[in-house]
């Protein structure tokens, strides 16, 4: 079996899907990098704060103020080499480093669908996407094919397949079919759109959009793998991610997978969308028939190594909240980079409390001196960040003069429509606790049982 399957990755295949993933998702890319820093995107999140969150063991990643702007420069104009297809290996590089750094500045921003670009764009650097329809292979004969083998293609579709596959997983809970949660409470205040607002009062279509959500996620990948299924399942992806686009604000990423599932279908389609595009341009573009066949060189060992880490990595990683002993909604232990799309509505309240042990003095912090709006939002409702937000506080009045302060936090959160309860324990100091990947016991236990992924 394992035979067949390596037979079949090695498969020569038109480079046409390939070519214009490449293109397709350039484009996107460079649209989405203008439209952010047009937004004033760039002051707001990474300029103006003068405290940011960082992930777990990448402290070192630091805000560059306003050369972040050279940042975003180089993320727009790789987007639009790997769009063009010029110099793309390099390209493609800058694209996934610039892209990853701005994203780990401050985990606060944190969305599922930037980690998706990431992978995307890395991926890309291993893959021959200018090997057809690009500046290189015209400016250079050596890197023209139309043939590749299936795999750099396939890799792709599995990636795809992975994050619908698990964000359907993720679904599977009793929240989400039992209780039609969150989106009971996110779909009657769209009832103002026209034409589908009204549907959204009632509570048959709260349930029936969570269903369906969950047997669309798992069922799609196949359905676009399948030729004879591959039509209706493409119309499914379209009307899917319009659908969320008009009712959240999540910018781009609808388009983003709308055009990433034409990856599917056959070399045909894509064949005729590079027509269009050449008559659009009024280019012409032909190269004899040459095959990119895979050979084991230590290049190509290399790339197959990296690809078995990379996929093994993001199989099983997901899986880590089972190492985890509280409910996942609740502690978030495990809940980030697992493709867990939109599943929770939290609300929550946070005080902190400075101690002075010398005089045993204390007094509350407002901590929305220090805070955005929107860090002070998302602090609100997840402990690590309340953590690093409690040391931050610690740094900041030992420099006003208090030897070794004391933090201590009150903290409750209301969790998709329950009653809010107290959310860490506030007789812990804060101050004491270092973050680790270590389970987070001064998080008080969840009043309620969730069943499911």
């Amino acid at each position: 079996m394992i035979n067949s399957i390596i037979t079949y990755l090695k498969q020569p295949v038109k480079a046409a899907p390939l070519a214009v993933f490449r293109v397709l998702f350039g484009c996107l890319m460079c649209f989405g990098t203008i439209r952010f820093m047009s937004g004033n995107w760039v002051e707001t999140y990474y300029i103006e704060p003068i405290f940011h969150f960082k992930y777990y063991g990448l402290t070192f990643i630091k805000s560059l103020g306003q050369y972040t702007y050279i940042l975003y420069g180089i993320t727009l104009l790789s987007s639009i080499g790997i769009a063009l297809g010029y110099r793309y290996r390099l390209s493609c590089l800058l694209f996934f480093l610039s892209f990853t750094y701005c994203e780990l500045i401050d985990k606060t921003y944190y969305l599922n669908h930037y980690y998706f670009v990431s992978i995307i764009g890395f991926l890309l650097i291993f893959l021959p996407a200018n090997c057809y329809f690009s500046i290189d292979a015209k400016r250079q004969s050596k890197l023209a094919f139309n043939k590749i083998p299936r795999y750099n293609i396939f890799v792709i579709q599995l990636m795809l397949t992975i994050v619908y596959v698990y964000a359907g997983l993720a679904k599977i809970n009793s929240e989400w079919l039992l209780r039609a949660m969150p989106l009971q409470i996110w779909l009657p205040s769209r009832d103002y759109l026209p034409l589908i607002g009204d549907f959204f009062r009632h509570e048959w279509v709260h349930y029936a959009m969570s269903w369906f959500g969950m047997l669309y996620d798992l069922s799609i990948p196949f359905l676009l793998f399948y030729k004879r299924t591959r039509v209706l399942a493409f119309v499914l992806v379209v009307v899917f991610h319009v659908l969320t686009r008009v009712l959240f604000p999540i910018g781009i990423f609808p388009y983003v997978m709308i055009f990433s599932t034409l990856i599917f279908f056959n070399s045909h389609l894509h064949q005729g969308l590079i027509h269009k595009l050449q008559k659009l341009f009024n280019s012409k573009y032909t190269i004899k028939e040459k095959t990119l066949s895979w050979v084991p060189n230590i290049k190509n060992r290399i790339i197959v190594g990296v690809f078995i880490v990379f996929f093994s990595f993001q199989i099983l990683f997901p899986f880590r909240y089972l190492l985890y002993p509280d409910e996942l909604f609740w502690t978030e232990e495990g809940y980030r980079f697992s493709w867990r799309v939109m599943l929770m509505e939290k609300g929550g309240y946070v005080q902190f409390k400075i101690v002075d042990p010398a005089t045993k003095k204390w007094f509350y912090v407002d901590h929305t001196a220090y805070l955005t709006d929107y860090q002070e939002k998302q602090m609100r409702m997840q402990a690590d960040f309340i953590l690093e937000f409690a040391h931050f506080l610690e740094t900041t009045y030992k420099e006003k003069g208090i030897k070794n302060p004391e933090v201590y936090v009150e903290s409750y959160i209301a969790l998709n429509g329950r009653l809010s309860q107290q959310y860490i324990d506030p007789n812990i100091n804060l101050t004491k606790v270092k973050d680790s990947w270590k389970h987070k016991d001064w998080i008080l236990p969840f009043n309620d049982t969730i069943y499911g992924f």
